[in-house]
This record gives structure tokens, sequence and C-alpha cells, in this order.
């Protein structure tokens, strides 16, 4: 997102955070409005835009009162009915990985499991995107609409937004495993979600910070991709040991899939010590340091 959807002191908070919000439902809609648009893509970037929504939610829904927290039920129920055929385009993915490092994997065994998955893909993804879902999806998005013109931020500063990054960060922080190595796939699943949000969140304050903010969001999106990839793996062993048509590879695939498991929480490990290396307290000051040196406050 761009600096002007971003919050800055030359411009009203209220005003950036609707704007905000305008910019991800574009960006939720923009793929429907193609008849082009496969359905793969549509469910992937309207899903993508409802995470950027609920993030921003988690800062603004204090201020909504019930509208806040019936907008984020609505919107979490949304991205779970577009969720049904994501577990084997995730299968995939770790499939993809596990291929780039295994080569005692023959290329004829990869084939042909890549081959069942995408088959599982094929039914899951055709059955999800229905005329009917589609009419839910705009309905649900004009319903978003029509919240967002009823929005009344006027008595939000930017001290209040500086304390909902913190208590995602926070959130974050105290998630963070003491070893990481043994972390249950549950658990760092759930670290994955905070990530997410706090990197979608930090998008808000990015100009704030010119020599760090995007290297702040990139180091999030990396941690938030190595936490993927990690629960990848987990739907891909889930769905060798549950389905009858993968059931000959799974002595073969479980260890490859703990031994790639572990290496990438190991680099989850290095890169959330970077990110959350300070105190959720010393985090909050430095928001409110940068946001008075932009608006030249001593």
């Amino acid at each position: 997102m761009g600096e002007k959807t971003a919050l800055r002191p030359d411009i009203a908070v209220d005003r950036a955070l609707t704007a905000f919000a305008w910019k991800i439902l574009e960006e939720a809609r923009a793929p429907l409005r193609d008849p082009n648009t496969p359905d793969t893509v549509i469910v992937h970037d309207v899903r993508k835009a409802l995470k950027r929504w609920r993030a921003l939610l988690r800062l603004v829904g204090p201020f909504l009162g019930k509208d806040g927290r019936k907008l984020r039920i609505k919107a979490r129920d949304l991205a779970r009915g577009l969720a049904s055929a994501r577990d084997a385009r995730s299968a995939l993915d770790a499939l993809g990985d596990i291929g780039e490092e295994y080569h005692n994997l023959s290329p004829r065994t990869l084939s042909t499991v890549r081959g069942r998955l995408d088959q599982l893909r094929v039914v899951a993804e055709t059955a999800i995107l229905t005329d009917k879902m589609r009419a839910h999806v705009t309905a649900e998005l004009a319903e978003i609409s029509e919240a967002i013109t009823q929005w009344s931020l006027a008595d939000i500063v930017f001290s209040d937004i500086a304390d909902g990054l913190s208590a995602t960060y926070r959130q974050a922080y105290r998630m963070l495993p003491e070893v990481w190595i043994t972390a249950g796939t549950d658990e760092l699943h759930e670290l994955r979600k905070r990530v997410v949000e706090h990197r979608y969140q930090m998008e808000l304050v990015e100009p704030l910070w010119p020599r760090l903010g995007k290297l702040w969001v990139s180091e999030a999106q990396r941690l938030r991709d190595r936490l993927g990839r990690h629960h990848d793996l987990a739907v891909l062993a889930r769905l060798i040991e549950t389905q009858d048509s993968l059931a000959a590879w799974r002595l073969r695939f479980a260890p490859i899939i703990r031994d790639r498991q572990s290496e990438h929480a190991r680099t989850a490990a290095r890169l959330a010590g970077r990110l959350f290396a300070e105190k959720p307290s010393a985090f909050r000051r430095r928001l409110i340091r940068l946001w008075n040196n932009r608006a030249g406050v001593d």
C-alpha cells in the first residue's frame, strides 16, 4: 500500500484509516469484476484482502463498538468459507519445498504424488466458488463498503493506534516458543496468525520509518513465510495420512517432513529473534517517537 494510504502527521488519522480501508476493499473487489480472472486467483486475492481487513479491524474495532466485533466475525467466517480449498494447495506448496531439497525422492514419486494432490485441489477449488458463494462474497463486500461509510473515527489519535500496534506485537512476543525445534504445529500456526496481523498493521506506519520501515515489513513477511511453510508441511502430512490415494508414501514422507519442519523452525527462530528483540513497551515508545519526529514535536 502506498504512502497516501498510510499514517502520517500531515493527514488526519481517521482520514488515513478510512483510506486504508477503502484500498483493502478495492483489492478484494477487483478480481471479482474481471470475468477472465480464474477462480483460484479470486479466492486467493479475496482471502489476502480479508487478512488485511481483519488486521485493520483489530486496530479500529474498539472504536466501532458492537459493529467492530460484528465486522470481525463476519470477515472471519467469510475467510473460513473460502479456505476449504486451501489444504490441497498448501500440500502442493509443501511438496515443492521438499522437492527442492530431497533428491532421494525420485522424480516419478514426486510427479505421482503431485498429480494426486492436484486432483484433490481441482475438486476442492471447483466446488468452492459456486455462483452462490460468489454472490455471497459480493454481498459481504457490499456490507463492508456500507460499514466504512458509517465509520466515525474522528476521536482516534496516533497514540491509540500505537496502543493497538503494540497489542498485536505483544501477543506475538508472548507466543514465541522457548524451544522452537519442539514447538507444536498448532502453536506455530497461532503465532503465524499474529505475525500476519503484525505484518499488515505495520504497513500503516511504514513511512514513519524511512530507513527501516520497509525492512521491518519485509522481515515480518519472511517470518510469516517460514511459519507458513512449516504449516504447509503439516497439511501435507495430514493428507498423506488420511487420503487413501496417498497412503503408499506415508513412511517415506514422514521423516522428510519432520526434517524440513525443523529447518523452517530454526530459521523462524532467528527471524523472530530479530523482529521481536525489544519488549512491547519499548516498541510502543519507538512508534510514538517516530510519529513525534515526523510531526516536529519535541
